[in-house]
Parts: C-alpha cells; sequence; structure tokens
C-alpha cells in the first residue's frame, strides 16, 4: 500500500481538487488547511510518505513550516512546494528552503504525479 500524501493548503477549493485527481489516481490522502494542523498531524500520522505544500499561507507559511520540517523528526521527509506564486526565482527560493520539488498552480496533474512516483 502507498504512503499517504499529505495537502497541506488555506483553501479548500485547492484540498479538494487535488484529494479527487490523486485519489482517482490511486493515491490516499490526507489534508490540512494550515501548517500548524499539519505538523500535528505529521506527529501522530506516520504513514504519510508526502507532503504537497502550499507555500502562501496565514498564520505560519510554507517557509516556516519547511524550517520547521528539516529541524524536526520529518527532516527527511519529502515536500513539494505547491504555490501559484509562479515568478522568476521562486522555484529556486523553495528548493533553497528545503522543498524537494516545485509545482505551479494551477497544478500540471501529469507533472505532479511524475513528483510523486519518483518519491514514493
Amino acid at each position: 500500500m502507498r504512503k499517504k500524501v499529505l495537502i497541506v493548503d488555506d483553501d479548500m477549493r485547492n484540498i479538494f481538487a487535488l484529494t479527487a485527481v490523486l485519489k482517482s489516481k490511486g493515491y490516499p490522502c490526507v489534508s490540512s488547511p494550515g501548517s500548524l494542523e499539519a505538523l500535528k498531524l505529521l506527529s501522530s500520522n506516520h504513514d504519510v510518505g508526502i507532503v504537497l505544500l502550499d507555500m502562501m499561507m496565514p498564520e505560519m507559511d510554507g517557509y516556516e513550516m519547511l524550517a520547521t520540517l528539516r529541524k524536526g523528526s520529518s527532516a527527511d521527509l519529502p515536500v513539494i512546494a505547491v504555490t501559484a506564486q509562479a515568478m522568476v526565482g521562486d522555484r529556486e527560493k523553495c528548493l533553497a528552503a528545503g522543498a524537494d520539488d516545485y509545482v505551479s498552480k494551477p497544478v500540471d496533474v501529469d507533472k505532479l504525479t511524475d513528483i510523486l512516483d519518483k518519491y514514493l
């Protein structure tokens, strides 16, 4: 059985869309509307194999969550930065912050599943 994909995004429409697409392709998913809740979820769910992390969120943004993950027990957990900020240099900024890969919104599902298959 595949490990779960944790989708962290403050926009429930994005969570719904990604969950529907990924589940239809056989990826089990769990979700969180924010970084703080996601960190709690990770501490109690050891079957998460990868995180799709929205970089622009209230309270704790994706960059802060990445820093927290990389210092903690989830330091080796693959994290894919997902952002609507498709500006020049954003990919490099996300990778420098500790993301393993990067996809921009709207998400190219084929590209995303290729990335998931690479890490799972």
